[in-house]
């Protein structure tokens, strides 16, 4: 019994020695004095856009005062694993793109996808068959083909598939794809509609959850891997357009007796099922009842959310993510849509917007999230096309009438994160003394740390950014975004 006693005693001190080692390498493997920080700032009523502006040093610095704004960033404190960033390729956006010059196309496939000359983005989402932002509404069947027969991608082939595989080349040769179905075919449904809402009937949830397994293998066979699908896009939204509803429980029963068993069984079981997929407002009652469910929760990776609880001027549910991540720490969080709506031809450079989407995307990172997805990569100069006039705002748009391409703030404020966060970063605990300045910071995998710095006051805002004892003082404009590097 001493032989065991004095064993474990020497284990605890051999574990706490290893412990104290570890602490001692964090931060040593973080000690930024004489370091140099690389800014890039987008600001309004100037020319930055992404512009590289400045390199600082840290230098020793005094304890923090209550006069003096601070941004505390602690590289000790690390939470959830980094995605992605990337948009929608749409039939829409397709349709835009080949009506682009070919110098134009080629233009834009670099601002979206090469890390270099571009904002470096590594995730995409379509749709399963049409959606709103398509020409007109389609499937992949014949009308009352129950059993799947006539299945066929063809009509993806003319635009979407020769898009996405561009994408995908200009990415790297890889490029994370998921799926999300806007309205199962109007046989299948209780309105013999794929519009205006309506019910999946229960004699169709079988061929139903077949539908995606056959979407996936023949995307696959075009050379487009799929990363994961959604179950239903706004499962509680009854729209003019392609739209279908699910209770929590009728999504909750669909994933566990149907659609989960039926990818397993179909060889599909490594691919990412994705619940929800509508707004923060009501996430919480959808991942309580599915979650909590074993047999329900067994296959879902995580759940989706968008940002139009806001839409007509409520708030922006952020903490309802945070509740989510706080109650399943397993689950993931994924942004799946969020875009301007109410296009309007001389709203392009509306300032608001860009900040809609760096306010968002800082407060959901800080809440949890994994990986962000913009609605359309492009659009027309009507903000389309879109086959029930839901026109909309795209970081980039295409006059088709002069093939000239028009990049949006927005762009910017998405690229201070999406070039520089990359795949498998991780968020790092970071706090500021003030509301006027939202941040959030990630170390990617080789070790270079990000911060982002939203100023989205009038004020012109001098601040300190602190690691630890050393700190740099840097500026922020008026409604403005900054990426520091270091």
């Amino acid at each position: 019994m001493k032989n065991i006693f004095s064993a474990l005693i020497l284990g605890l001190f051999v574990f706490g020695c290893a412990l104290e080692k570890e602490e001692k390498i964090m931060i040593e493997k973080f000690t930024t004095e004489g370091k140099e920080v690389v800014i890039y700032t987008t600001a309004e009523n100037s020319n930055l856009r992404l512009t590289k502006m400045d390199t600082k040093k840290f230098e020793p610095s005094a304890q923090a005062i209550e006069s003096e704004v601070s941004v505390f960033v602690n590289p000790n404190k690390t939470f959830q694993t980094f995605l992605g960033i990337g948009g929608a390729i749409t039939d829409a956006s397709a349709e835009v793109f080949a009506k682009l010059p070919s110098d134009k196309q080629a233009e834009f496939m670099k601002a979206y996808y090469d890390l270099d000359k571009g904002i470096g983005y590594t995730l995409a989402r379509t749709s399963i068959h049409s959606c709103d932002f398509s020409s007109g509404s389609f499937t992949y069947v014949s009308d009352e083909d129950k059993d799947l027969k006539s299945f066929t991608i063809d009509h993806d082939k003319d635009f979407r598939l020769p898009l996405i595989k561009k994408a995908i080349q200009s990415a790297g040769g890889k490029l994370l794809m998921y799926a999300s179905p806007w309205s199962p075919p109007a046989f299948m449904k209780s309105n013999n509609d794929m519009l205006h809402g309506g019910k999946l009937l229960p004699e169709f949830y079988e061929a139903w959850a077949l539908y995606y397994t056959k979407f996936i293998k023949e995307y696959e066979k075009e050379g487009i891997p799929i990363w994961g699908i959604t179950l239903q896009n706004e499962p509680m939204a009854t729209q003019i357009w392609e739209s279908c509803i699910y209770t929590a429980v009728e999504e909750r029963d669909f994933l566990k007796n149907y659609l989960g068993p039926i990818m397993n069984k179909e060889g599909l079981g490594d691919k990412k099922i994705v619940v929800w997929d509508h707004n923060r407002d009501l996430i919480n009652d959808r991942a309580n009842t599915i979650f909590d469910d074993p047999e329900a929760s067994k296959y879902a990776w995580g759940i989706g959310f968008h940002w139009y609880e806001s839409w007509a001027g409520g708030e922006e549910m952020y903490n309802n993510i945070g509740k989510v991540h706080e109650s399943y720490p397993d689950k993931h969080l994924l942004f799946t849509e969020g875009c301007a709506e109410s296009f309007r031809p001389d709203g392009y450079q509306t300032w608001k917007n860009a900040e809609r989407y760096g306010r968002s995307m800082i407060n959901d990172f800080n809440n949890g999230t994994v990986g962000w997805t913009d609605w359309n990569i492009l659009l027309d100069e009507t903000g389309g096309p879109n086959h029930v006039g839901n026109f909309c705002f795209a970081p980039v748009h295409a006059d088709t009438r002069t093939g000239e391409l028009i990049y949006t703030p927005s762009y910017y404020y998405i690229g201070h994160f999406s070039k520089f966060i990359r795949p498998n970063a991780k968020r790092v605990s970071t706090v500021s003394s003030r509301s006027h300045l939202l941040s959030s910071s990630f170390i990617n995998e080789d070790g270079k740390m990000v911060t982002v710095v939203m100023n989205q006051s009038d004020l012109e805002i001098k601040y300190k950014l602190y690691i630890g004892q050393n700190a740099i003082e840097q500026v922020s404009l008026p409604h403005s975004m900054q990426t520091l590097v270091y």
